[in-house]
């Protein structure tokens, strides 16, 4: 295989193996930064041997088992351990050495290894930014390059995030282990929040000149996918994936060939993923099973079903969206959850109920700098036939928001007020 070609076969084997890799290293040593960086070696080895001798026919064994050495190497080096790590040291080779097949006992505990990783990057002690960072670099395998990339942000600061994220951790000695019981709960929610938090990033960017990033929709939707099987009886996991199922589903149908976004009822639906949809579809029903529907995310997961059902915009259940919205406010209540409710509300009802809502919420110290408000105000207003209004808050909306082309789409719709008259 030429060296360019082994190359672009060991980033694959990279993405994919990186997470098991670093999860199986950080139960050895205990030091999810010093598991990284053996990892990172093993990395080196294959991009040294492999383009000579060729890409083993099982390679994450082939870096596990490379890891494993370097961490054997590390421990007999360093003199302050002393013999605790002499003899885990013994123990690693001997096992080794009499398992003949390496790849099964690679795979023994890497369940349990991938959803202790899982609960260390999202751990409270860290920032959600920091958890962010972390999260894309040790369970997405993404450099530091590419999380600047993806977060608008410079290397440098994305890698301060992470260096401090890791040190946190050794300083604290935060145990390799899965939470218990009320912790547990507790933490999940912690972790569902990131890879949402990611998820969301992708789908409706912050900043920047694209409308979506569909690799962090992809990169969020695969971490879903692998704690869903790592806890498969945990509805919320499933709402959750459903929910980035459904949405991602869209992915083609919201951009116009420029780039530019496309509002969810202007859509041309025949774009959707159907499979995408009925992997959604089949995730809800799972939470369904598990009796779970009263969670944040499979009632957001529900809401994106009613719209996937519908074959046209036309023929959406505003009224069950609406109702969804009120039983999502009870479960987490928010002025953002409210904004929602009132558009569907608006579109179940009328504009003027919608706008009612909306004025209700005007005063809210969340929503104040929040372009979405505007934007909201301004669609009601103007199907209530008062443009100049309308067309005021769609250009405030445009001021605010930090996303070039919702700008931009923000000022058409302006624009199209003033052409009203």
């Amino acid at each position: 295989m030429p060296s360019s070609e082994t190359h672009h076969a060991i980033e694959a084997v990279w993405r994919i193996e990186s997470a098991r890799l670093i999860a199986g290293l950080t139960r050895i040593v205990r030091d999810v930064g010093r598991a990284e960086e053996l990892a990172q070696d093993a990395l080196v080895a294959a991009l040294e041997r492999w383009p000579k001798s060729g890409v083993p026919e099982n390679p994450g064994a082939w870096l596990m088992a490379t890891g494993k050495h370097r961490a054997i190497d590390h421990f007999r080096r360093n003199a302050l351990i002393g013999r605790k790590h002499e003899e885990l040291g013994r123990d690693l080779s001997e096992r080794e050495s009499i398992v003949p097949d390496l790849a099964a006992t690679i795979d023994e505990n890497i369940g349990d290894d991938l959803l202790r990783l899982v609960f260390i990057a999202c751990h409270p002690l860290l920032p959600t930014e920091s958890q962010v960072a972390l999260t894309l670099r040790l369970l997405g395998g993404l450099t530091t390059a590419e999380i600047a990339r993806a977060y608008l942000a410079s290397e440098p600061t994305i890698a301060q995030r992470i260096v401090r994220a890791k040190r946190t951790l050794s300083e604290a000695r935060v145990p390799f282990e899965v939470p218990r019981e009320k912790e547990f709960t507790a933490r999940l929610s912690s972790v569902l929040q990131v890879i949402y938090l990611i998820f969301n990033e992708g789908y409706s960017a912050t900043a920047g000149e694209d409308w979506i990033r569909p690799a962090l929709c992809e990169e969020a939707l695969r971490l879903g996918r692998i704690l869903a099987e790592l806890v498969p009886e945990e509805p919320e996991v499933h709402g959750l994936v459903g929910l980035m199922e459904i949405q991602a589903s869209r992915a083609k149908a919201r951009v116009g060939r420029s780039g530019e976004p496309i509002l969810l009822l202007d859509q041309n639906r025949m774009l959707w993923d159907r499979l995408l949809i009925a992997r959604g579809l089949a995730s809800l029903e799972r939470v369904a099973q598990l009796r779970g529907m009263k969670g944040i995310y499979a009632i957001q997961a529900a809401i994106a079903a009613c719209h996937a059902r519908a074959a046209t915009a036309g023929e959406t259940d505003w009224t069950r969206i609406a109702a969804l919205y009120a039983d999502l406010a009870e479960v987490s209540p928010s002025p953002v959850i409210e904004l929602n409710r009132a558009v569907a509300v608006g579109m179940a009802s009328g504009p003027t109920a919608g706008l009612m809502l909306v004025d209700a919420l005007s005063e809210e110290p969340a929503l104040q700098g929040y372009h979405l408000l505007h934007s909201v105000r301004g669609d009601l207003l103007k199907k209530l036939g008062r443009l100049t209004e309308a067309r005021m808050e769609f250009e405030t909306a445009a001021s605010i928001t930090r996303n070039t082309r919702e700008r931009d789409l923000l000022l058409e719709r302006a624009r199209s007020c003033a052409s009203e008259f």
